[in-house]
């Protein structure tokens, strides 16, 4: 997300992730004040769309906390806002910005990350990081509460220093949302995804094009094109990252490898292709699922109607499935065309279509979730 500028040994996961239920439960809610043994917070990138949401997250979930710092660029800093009835003055971003934090909440790009992640660790500060700087380097939790809290066991506020844990790319956060239950009950061994990416995914700037180019599109005009370098409004194309020399582009490889360390399985099998859509916010996703043990839909739906954080949206006789409208600034994932796939043979494979706010649960949400494990 463009803000201020824009691990570990592998077993196998089958054992280890399919028999064993997770324990997730969120903590129980308190009222939101300022508190004298609640821990420090700092939110980087507090200006941008995700850190804008970190705010929203925080107040919605009543996360307790006894000091907050509002970090930005030099451009931001000075600025005033309010949050929940109190003035804020936005600081700028520096390498003492984090003394006597407990939780630093990033989202401002991954070079800010890598220069400014490990200062706050050094500091003490738990660090929970919303860019692809530290997702696949060894040792660094890369955190979906609901589907693998067990990979930042022992990390709490005040163990006596820092940490830092990666909040995995958002079109992975909700795929693995809808995909982790099926593939725990049957364990998945190819997974094939195509999403169909909001502008949500490229910032707040991305955003107001889109609504710009809306308008000059209607109006006859041609449209302004600064942020993908081609007309939105009424189009789609291949997702905006770079492209590597395998010919998949760094978001969809972002899919491929957090998956396998999410699962903490390096043998399953992903492929994915990105997609660009016109949509202002929240991701979908096409879904097909190869498993190893047979899975038939009416049991996948039992599963999913039960998973946390996920809503099952499958109403064949209308026609009702997710949409990223009904998903917008929700918590949850939709899940909903849950078949079998009819070019395997038996039970031993599923498609499904999956919907989720990128901005919510593919962003702010999950790293709040993390944050609030650490309490």
């Amino acid at each position: 997300m463009a803000t201020l500028a824009h691990p570990s040994s592998q077993t196998h996961l089958f054992t280890k992730l399919s028999l064993q239920p997770k324990k997730f439960t969120p903590p129980s809610r308190i009222r939101m004040s300022l508190q004298e043994n609640a821990p420090s917070l700092a939110v980087v990138g507090v200006t941008g769309a995700v850190g804008q949401e970190f705010l929203s997250v925080l107040s919605d979930r009543d996360f307790p906390y006894r000091s907050i710092k509002m970090l930005a660029s030099k451009r931001s800093a000075g600025k005033q806002f309010t949050f929940q009835d109190r003035n804020y003055t936005i600081e700028e971003l520096t390498e003492d910005s984090f003394d006597g934090v407990d939780i630093a909440l990033f989202s401002a790009g991954g070079s800010i990350s890598k220069h400014f992640g490990p200062v706050a660790v050094d500091k003490g500060a738990i660090v929970v990081d919303n860019s692809s700087a530290f997702r696949m380097e060894e040792g660094i939790p890369l955190v979906i509460p609901e589907v693998n809290p067990e990979a930042m066991e022992g990390i709490k506020v005040g163990m006596g220093k820092g940490a830092l844990i990666a909040n995995p790319n958002c079109s992975t956060i909700i795929c693995l949302m809808a995909a982790t239950p099926l593939h725990r009950h049957a364990k998945v061994q190819r997974m094939v995804v195509s999403t169909y990416q909001a502008a949500s995914g490229a910032g707040a700037a991305a955003m107001e094009e889109l609504e710009l180019q809306t308008r000059e599109v209607l109006e006859g005009k041609p449209p302004t094109c600064n942020i993908f370098k081609q007309q939105y409004a009424f189009n789609l194309f291949s997702h905006n990252a770079p492209i590597l020399s395998n010919g998949y582009n760094e978001e969809e490889m972002k899919l491929v490898k957090e998956t396998r360390k999410i699962w903490n399985d390096m043998n399953v099998k992903v492929t994915a292709t990105c997609i660009r859509v016109p949509v202002m916010r929240a991701h979908a996703e096409s879904i097909n699922l190869q498993f190893q043990q047979p899975l038939d839909e009416d049991t996948a739906k039992d599963i999913l109607k039960s998973a946390p954080g996920v809503v099952v949206i499958d109403d064949r006789t209308s026609n009702h499935f997710p949409t990223p409208l009904e998903v917008s600034n929700k918590d949850n994932v939709a899940v909903g065309r849950i078949r079998r796939d009819l070019s395997q043979d038996g039970n031993k494979g599923l498609d499904i279509f999956v919907c989720g706010d990128q901005i919510r649960k593919g962003a702010a949400l999950n790293a709040i979730q993390i944050a609030e494990m650490l309490l």
